[in-house]
């Protein structure tokens, strides 16, 4: 997030912080900005302290995870490391309380002893933050061990400041009324609701919950309205489907390898098309109202050979892509290797390439949604103009050399495309229905 910059993303009606290798690590808007908690995971003060000035105005209030167990945070003195360093919660907690305008609170684990557990909570309340959520599992504990609700109990009876309890989800947390019973259990203020939120964000409901399938449809149309990465839709519909993951829809979904094979293995095809063309259309709009924050490729267009084409993946074979089967050309005709020129525009950050072979350029007209997917197309429109296989399936041609494949040419636009964002990564924001308007978070349920 230190890296990041703030977007305000026109087409989307959001604001997005993206790194500079053009990921979204956090995408927000206007309607959350009263309701979403922006997470951090974090082993220094200072930087803490940047990142929540960087989000502040656009958050209800700003949360540090000292709760998660896995490596990925541990092994940079991050999450549940936190719990062996009190001076460390202290000074993260305290410079965040002095320094942003947000509420600050913390997420813990129990520790060993409930003696050393309120010992700790103590010395944060200290801290003047507005809250504090306990998760009530050890450190080295698991969704399959029992959450203990006595030491939950514990800190809240002895902070005045608010407790949430979490931890409910495995044990407790079936349906709505459940949440309720979890919280009288462990004399908490309020509840913190997590994987079964996940599993059906309808929980919160009072009438009870909704069909999964209508749950899931729902989801995705708004995981293809405000362009999501794949990746992390496939995650949480994952973690809806479970036990049914092994169905026809649930093979399908785990085949799926990009937005539009989601909502294809839903029958939602004709839904992602036309919202496609859609946010096409008001990308477009932005660019014809403001041709000035155009940007085209810098160097002279004149005698580059140009082409309307796309790289559809279900196209190729996954072991060979166009990319290589331009180089091992190039390399069979004794050619210098391809050169890759990519731009990308700052309103709607589509990327265009233009590739170099033997001094002519080629360029797809058609601006794309990743780098790599834009130098596929710029390899394509190299390819077909010299007549050459481009490695599209049931293409007859010179077979490659066997070689090391490249990065996986696939939608990259989020670095994490390759491993789904795992809960309690960076930032958690609650399941909310965005739509224009002030109503419920669950409206239209």
């Amino acid at each position: 997030m230190l890296q990041c910059k703030r977007v305000v993303n026109e087409a989307l009606s959001t604001v997005d912080f993206v790194a500079p290798d053009d990921r979204v690590v956090f995408r927000t808007c206007e309607r959350e900005q009263s309701r979403v908690v922006f997470q951090m995971g974090t082993s220094d003060a200072e930087r803490a302290l940047a990142v929540a000035r960087l989000v502040e105005n656009d958050v209800a209030g700003i949360d540090v995870n000292m709760g998660c167990p896995k490596e990925y945070s541990t092994k940079g003195g991050m999450g549940a490391a936190l719990l062996s360093d009190p001076d460390k919660i202290e000074k993260i907690l305290s410079t965040l309380v002095k320094g942003t305008q947000r509420p600050v609170t913390c997420k813990i684990r129990i520790l060993p002893s409930l003696e050393d557990t309120l010992s700790l909570v103590k010395r944060i309340e200290r801290t003047g933050i507005a809250a504090i959520a306990v998760h009530g599992r050890k450190r080295e504990e698991r969704p399959q061990h029992p959450v203990s609700c006595e030491a939950i109990k514990a800190v809240a009876e002895t902070l005045s400041i608010p407790v949430i309890a979490n931890g409910g989800s495995h044990d407790h947390i079936q349906g709505y009324l459940d949440i309720e019973d979890f919280r009288q259990a462990t004399a908490a203020s309020s509840v913190m609701v997590a994987r079964a939120a996940m599993w059906n964000p309808s929980i919160f409901l009072k009438e009870g919950p909704r069909p999964l399938e209508e749950v899931m449809q729902k989801y995705i149309r708004y995981a293809v309205q405000y362009d999501n990465h794949y990746t992390n839709t496939k995650y949480c519909l994952c973690q809806m489907l479970r036990e049914q993951l092994e169905s026809p829809q649930g093979r399908l979904l785990h085949a799926a390898q990009s937005s539009q094979e989601i909502c294809e293995a839903f029958g939602l095809g004709a839904f992602y098309e036309e919202t496609t063309r859609e946010l096409d259309a008001r990308r477009a709009k932005l660019l014809a109202r403001s041709p000035e924050e155009v940007e085209e490729p810098a160097e002279d267009t004149s005698g580059i050979i140009k082409m309307a084409v796309k790289f559809d993946r279900r196209a190729y074979s996954p072991q060979i892509t166009p990319k290589m089967c331009l180089l091992e050309w190039c390399r069979r005709e004794k050619l210098a290797q391809p050169v890759y020129e990519t731009v990308q525009r700052p309103l709607d950050r589509l990327f265009c390439s233009v590739v170099t072979v033997a001094e002519q350029k080629y360029q797809s007209t058609l601006w794309d949604k990743s780098k790599k997917l834009a130098e596929q197309a710029a390899a394509i429109v190299c390819l077909r103009s010299q007549g050459l296989p481009e490695g599209r399936l049931r293409e007859e041609g010179p077979s490659l050399h066997k070689r090391k494949r490249e990065a996986p040419d696939q939608d990259t636009g989020d670095p994490r495309a390759q491993e789904p964002v795992m809960p309690g990564e960076l930032c958690k924001k609650p399941f909310l229905a965005l739509a224009s308007g002030k109503e419920s978070p669950l409206e239209g349920w």
